[in-house]
């Protein structure tokens, strides 16, 4: 009786997720992060989490919070291909997809890839370029590939894009579309430093002397390292009452009389891997309340749309999504 209860137990240890050397990468991401990025721990966490379950990201702040920069660190600690497209008024779709060139010696043409051929893409301001080019770069970002003059090209993996903007200034700017911001994992606003944060971001620019700042980060995880990672969080445990934990989250943005627009399924799903990637990032293989409660905001707060008459009064998508989460009764 005792050799099967012991049995039974390895059986069912075996059949855990063996999260080791993805908590090892992980820490060794942020450690790297470390030595030039002061505070932004949410910021970093929610692009590492993206990372783990293949999601895009929109970085929102002011200039100067250090979003393009954080962006461009962690993409110095993967062993891979990284471009950064600056998004203009008069950027045309072929500027970041490519385009077909004549080759004379062959008397053909030739496809030239465009910046969007990396695993990594950072996308500066990409409220700046105009619908078209836009439309160009969603399509990508939700095939993950592309067909052009009858050639299709399947993106690398993996494949992350994270954007960014600038939520004040709004002079020559194109507004992204809701559904096309549905395409993005998370929406993030990274913060302003607090005073400690502020002396510790002087200390460490005059620190540097004639060092550049991306001299200071090593590489740490390979490509395929990072597929593997993706595979085994979706392998990750989810019980059925988290999942109605999540069904409702979503379901309440749908009734909830504060919102003009409420969330789709796609969010459901979306908070669903998200969650995932927050408990492998916690070394657990196994999703809880807090996990969900910790992907919502970041996903829906782009999902919806607060009714006209409260938006006046000052209410935000955050004041809502925060009262939503408080309001669902938490599964024991």
């Amino acid at each position: 009786m005792e050799n099967t209860s012991t049995t039974d137990n390895r059986i069912e240890f075996e059949s855990r997720v063996d999260l080791s050397l993805l908590t090892q990468r992980i820490s060794e991401i942020k450690q790297e992060l470390s030595k030039v990025i002061v505070g932004q721990q949410k910021t970093i966490d929610q692009l590492l989490v993206a990372l783990l379950v293949n999601g895009h990201i929109l970085l929102e702040g002011v200039p100067g919070v250090a979003k393009t920069l954080t962006a461009k660190l962690m993409a110095q600690t993967i062993d891979t291909s990284y471009s950064r497209i600056q998004f203009t008024p008069d950027l045309m779709p072929s500027d970041i997809l490519g385009t077909s060139i004549y080759n004379a010696k062959n008397n053909d043409f030739e496809f030239k890839k465009g910046p969007i051929f990396a695993n990594i893409i950072l996308i500066d301001e990409i409220n700046r370029a105009p619908a078209k080019t836009q439309a160009a770069l969603f399509e990508v970002m939700e095939e993950r590939q592309i067909s052009l003059d009858g050639l299709t090209f399947v993106m690398d993996e993996p494949f992350l894009v994270i954007a960014t903007q600038n939520p004040i200034e709004q002079e020559g700017t194109y507004r992204l579309p809701e559904a096309q911001l549905d395409r993005f994992l998370f929406k993030i606003g990274v913060e302003y430093p607090n005073l400690e944060e502020e002396i510790a971001i002087i200390e460490k620019e005059h620190a540097l002397v004639n060092e550049k700042k991306l001299n200071k980060i090593n590489k740490v995880i390979t490509p395929t390292e990072i597929v593997d990672f993706q595979k085994l969080v979706k392998q990750i445990i989810v019980e059925k009452k988290i999942i109605e934990y999540i069904a409702a989250l979503v379901i309440n943005t749908r009734t909830n009389p504060f919102l003009y627009l409420g969330a789709s399924p796609r969010a459901s799903i979306a908070i669903l891997n998200a969650a995932k990637g927050f408990a492998a990032l916690n070394n657990r293989d196994f999703v809880t309340p807090e996990d969900v409660k910790e992907a919502a905001y970041p996903v829906l707060n782009h999902r919806v749309i607060v009714a006209p008459e409260k938006e006046m009064e000052g209410i935000t998508t955050k004041d809502i999504i925060h009262q939503i989460i408080d309001s669902i009764e938490i599964p024991r």
